[in-house]
């Protein structure tokens, strides 16, 4: 007999919530190392990158990586609304840890929470800057330059793609532990199961 699976609806909501995140999150990033790789320069001449295609047209490029990026700020939201109670303790936590000197952390929960925090951090840098190309399509200067917010918006990306990969191998375990559940919880899996179960030789 085969073992019921079960999980959670918070689980589940989490875990599509994260499948959507990730899936924009390669998208854009995709899309950013094209552009990191292949930049515009001035376009005509001898400039070997002009009107280059990869896959897709410079435009097609631009549009991926617009698209996914608002997807990604929109389960971003989500996710922050799922995890809020923890991120309520962990600002806490924090609190105590460097006033109060009462809250003690071990080795492991000051690394996680180190990765999260510069995932945060880059990520609202990477977003702000992001958003400053969008609205100001012609260049228009706002605090910085628009040199200033492009070395600003590509470092702040990758800073967030290394943090989000450390990030990505700490919860490895949750990750396949919970895909796996989401799977054998699918109706056609549930269906081929029931098939194999019933089928004698």
């Amino acid at each position: 007999m085969q073992a019921r699976t079960s999980i959670s609806k918070q689980t589940r909501n989490n875990w599509f919530i994260d499948a959507a995140l990730f899936t924009a999150a390669i998208a854009a990033g995709l899309s950013g190392i094209y552009f990191l790789v292949f930049p515009s320069g001035y376009q005509g001449g001898r400039n070997p990158y002009y009107n280059i295609s990869i896959f897709f047209t410079r435009h097609s490029w631009s549009d991926i990586h617009t698209w996914t990026s608002i997807v990604m700020i929109v389960a971003v939201m989500f996710h922050i609304a799922i995890h809020w109670k923890w991120v309520k303790s962990m600002a806490m936590r924090i609190f105590k840890e460097l006033f109060t000197k009462s809250g003690k952390m071990n080795p492991r929960g000051k690394f996680n929470l180190a990765v999260n925090l510069a995932i945060a951090v880059s990520f609202f840098i990477s977003a702000i800057s992001g958003t400053y190309f969008l609205i100001f399509t012609k260049g228009e200067t706002f605090i910085l330059t628009r040199l200033g917010w492009d070395m600003l918006h590509t470092w702040s990306s990758i800073g967030m793609i290394i943090a989000a990969i450390v990030h990505f191998a700490i919860h490895w375990h949750w990750v396949t532990k919970v895909t796996r559940k989401i799977y054998n919880a699918l109706p056609v899996h549930r269906s081929h199961a029931k098939e194999l179960a019933t089928k004698t030789y």
